[in-house]
């Protein structure tokens, strides 16, 4: 019978709830050893709902010898601290996304994973759904031929609310808006399917109907991996919110993903649908969809500490699509 990973959890905010609803699900593989925060209300409540070890002594959770892997969740200026002490005590690592604040501290976090020779994995859950999972499959198997184009639109909605609350939208706390805060799932996705080799063009701005300091709109002109257009169009302005939306036009058929739902159209005749799996946190309840590729991406990661392999979405891979973020914005802002 194959021992449990010991897992101890860091941070007990929003981003806590599906992957605790994960680990509950996954109990016949993992042992949760702690839940931390350094807040006792936070704690509390945690506590008031999973039956999880609590503590608010994050170094003595992480230097559990009980604990194998660690799964951050605290806010991304703390990322790059706090995986470094767990990578130091030999500890396995999960972080949410994004890496970091800023390019430099996510490119010295993944250079300081990548030679641990621990396994570091980063929570894009979107591309482990099902839907997400399938047109990747058809492109990498030619089912749609040669890409001749691809959009991506993340027409989201965030309420003045959602940015007043201390250090929402601001650089200090979030490292960026749309495209770093809500965006970069989809982006990330989009990236892995068709890539991205260059940003043409791109306009980067905060609507009126925000007032923040980062931006809320993004749009934006790039050249795929093979040389094909794609456009891109984010937002958190667009009320009440929307499924984020890829569309990708190639030589065989057009494959149409929105939300978790899949639609292939073949010249062929052949159609294909897969359907979604639920909601996808678009609008002003952002914790509005269900855990299953939360669930995934723990999956993956309990995979590769087993196997000794990379999680899926490895630093370099995160770090790649963070990258993509920063060319937009600065090709928006110069």
């Amino acid at each position: 019978m194959t021992s449990k990973i010991g897992v101890a959890v860091v941070g007990l905010g929003p981003a806590s709830q599906p992957h605790s609803r994960s680990l509950v699900d996954l109990a016949d593989r993992v042992d949760v050893r702690w839940a931390v925060s350094r807040s006792t209300e936070r704690v509390m409540a945690h506590a008031e709902q999973f039956a999880f070890p609590t503590t608010t002594d994050m170094e003595a959770a992480i230097h559990d010898p009980a604990v194998d892997a660690v799964i951050v969740l605290t806010p991304p200026s703390s990322h790059l601290e706090v995986a470094q002490i767990c990578l130091a005590a030999g500890k396995h690592v999960l972080v949410e996304k994004p890496l970091e604040l800023t390019l430099e501290r996510a490119g010295r976090l993944v250079d300081l994973a990548n030679t641990s020779g621990l396994r570091f994995g980063v929570v894009l859950q979107h591309r482990f759904r099902p839907a997400s999972l399938r047109l990747k499959q058809a492109l990498d198997e030619g089912e749609l031929g040669k890409v001749q184009a691809g959009f991506l639109a993340v027409p989201w909605w965030r309420p003045q609310s959602y940015y007043d609350e201390p250090g929402r939208g601001t650089i200090m706390r979030d490292g960026g808006g749309v495209l770093l805060t809500q965006a970069i799932h989809s982006l990330d996705l989009f990236r892995s399917l068709v890539g991205v080799s260059k940003v043409v063009k791109a306009d980067v701005r905060t609507t009126d109907l925000h007032r923040m300091e980062t931006e809320d709109l993004v749009t934006a002109l790039l050249e795929l991996g093979n040389g094909a257009t794609g456009t891109l169009m984010a937002t958190t302005a667009a009320y009440p919110g929307y499924p984020e939306r890829i569309e990708i036009i190639g030589t065989k058929g057009f494959a149409s993903l929105v939300g978790g739902t899949l639609r292939l159209s073949l010249l062929s005749g052949r159609e294909e649908v897969v359907e979604a799996e639920g909601k996808t946190g678009s609008g002003a309840s952002i914790m509005d969809f269900p855990h299953d590729a939360h669930r995934a991406v723990l999956v993956d990661f309990l995979d590769a500490i087993r196997d000794g392999r990379q999680p899926l979405v490895s630093g370099d891979e995160a770090l790649a699509s963070q990258r993509l973020v920063a060319d937009i914005l600065d090709a928006g802002n110069g």
